[in-house]
């Protein structure tokens, strides 16, 4: 395999560092806001134009915090938010990292606003294991749409039988099997070596 694209959460990290519980777990007893309240002024009205970067985060994070947590910046909650969503799984960065020694080129492919995306790269290292990072907000286009994988097909300048993926979201699994990459569903009993196993046996969607 010469290109293997890499999903990043649910895959690469697993929520909070300590415990790997879901990022927002406790956000109304640390920074009182209420997630749902979050979610419904927030995630639900403005994120699909964040993710695919049609507008950046922080003006439109700071306009809903002054309405719903006039106590809490933007800055603070970013903060937060990306603290609280960097358990890392070291165990298949090791993986990766071998079969990178072996001449496989490795990219993140991600849904990703910019803020999160240069947080992955330069704070949690991710861009020193990786060749590169495609992601939604810089594509223009979010999985499990078709245009985000032809964008990182030619960002990559590889024919699409060319590329395994791996991914916890089956619908992006299908997505890309469609488009023609090799595709797996990452799921917690997933090793990385029986991803390879299957890349080089069936091309379809698969799960382990």
């Amino acid at each position: 395999m010469k290109i293997l694209m890499v999903d990043v959460d649910g895959v690469l990290i697993h929520g909070r560092p300590a415990d790997g519980l879901p990022l927002f777990t406790y956000l109304e007893r640390d920074l009182g806001l209420s997630p749902s309240l979050l979610q419904r002024e927030f995630f639900k009205p403005h994120w699909p134009g964040i993710i695919t970067g049609q507008e950046p985060i922080e003006p439109r994070l700071t306009e809903v915090l002054d309405r719903i947590a006039p106590h809490l910046t933007a800055e603070k909650l970013l903060d937060y938010w990306f603290e609280n969503d960097s358990r890392l799984d070291r165990q298949l960065l090791a993986d990766l990292a071998r079969l990178k020694d072996e001449g496989t080129l490795l990219y993140l492919a991600t849904n990703q606003e910019h803020r999160r995306a240069a947080y992955l790269r330069d704070v949690l290292e991710l861009g020193a294991l990786f060749d590169g990072i495609f992601y939604s907000a810089a594509l223009g286009a979010r999985k499990p749409e078709s245009d985000f994988f032809r964008l990182a097909t030619d960002g990559v300048g590889a024919a699409p039988e060319d590329i395994g993926f791996i991914d916890d979201v089956e619908e992006n699994i299908v997505a890309a099997t469609q488009f023609g990459w090799k595709a797996l569903h990452w799921t917690p009993a997933s090793a990385l070596a029986d991803a390879i196993a299957v890349f080089t046996q069936n091309p379809q969607p698969t799960r382990l």
